[in-house]
């Protein structure tokens, strides 16, 4: 799995290794954007996420950056995750939702999740704390290196973001498969430490 603080900030780079101790410990990275930023440009009109006021009450919303993301499978996954059908998710009572963006790791999911992070970035987004992005394996086997630089970028925009591999049972409907550990057993750790940290955000 891979976790990246925002590459659109020039950061010096670090020696190969010097992140494991902090990786090992699965923290979740402090966040770099943590905020919608001023002088962010809003998408156009037809690139942006919709809204939807949601009922009840969820420890983590997950948004689908488009059809196919992946946003269903992702919150069976998270206890207390619920979905919000590709749409941000606005709360009846007024309260911040925590949100986590997930998208698919081809040109159109990196795409979709690009602007729906610009959205978010510009404060074009409702009222909400976003937690991250995952970005999840389109196909079997290695993803392209172009997909993978792209995927880079992309996640930059996020405060957070997990590359998450391609699960093979999910494939054929078999959703009694545990995922690999590694990558998803770190990946829903992160999760459930964020969504229960009772911190004020400082999103806006």
């Amino acid at each position: 799995m891979q976790q990246s603080l925002n590459p659109w900030i020039t950061r010096p780079a670090t020696a190969d290794g010097a992140d494991t101790a902090a990786a090992e410990a699965h923290v979740p990275p402090a966040a770099v954007i943590s905020s919608p930023l001023r002088g962010m440009v809003e998408p156009d009109a037809a690139d942006r996420l919709g809204r939807r006021t949601v009922s009840g009450s969820a420890a983590l919303w997950v948004t689908g950056a488009h059809g196919g993301s992946g946003e269903s499978r992702t919150a069976d996954l998270i206890g207390g995750a619920r979905v919000t059908g590709h749409c941000w998710p606005v709360l009846r009572d007024g309260s911040k939702p925590r949100v986590l963006l997930v998208c698919r790791a081809d040109m159109r999911g990196l795409t979709a999740a690009q602007s729906a992070l610009t959205q978010w970035a510009s404060g074009a987004a409702p009222d909400l704390d976003l937690l991250g992005l995952a970005v999840l394996a389109d196909a079997p086997g290695k993803t392209p290196k172009p997909l993978r630089d792209f995927a880079a970028i992309v996640s930059g925009g996020a405060p957070r973001s997990w590359t998450l591999p391609w699960v093979e049972a999910w494939r054929h409907g078999d959703s009694t498969t545990a995922p690999p550990a590694r990558e998803y057993q770190r990946f829903i750790t992160d999760l459930a430490a964020l969504a229960s940290d009772t911190t004020p955000s400082t999103t806006h």
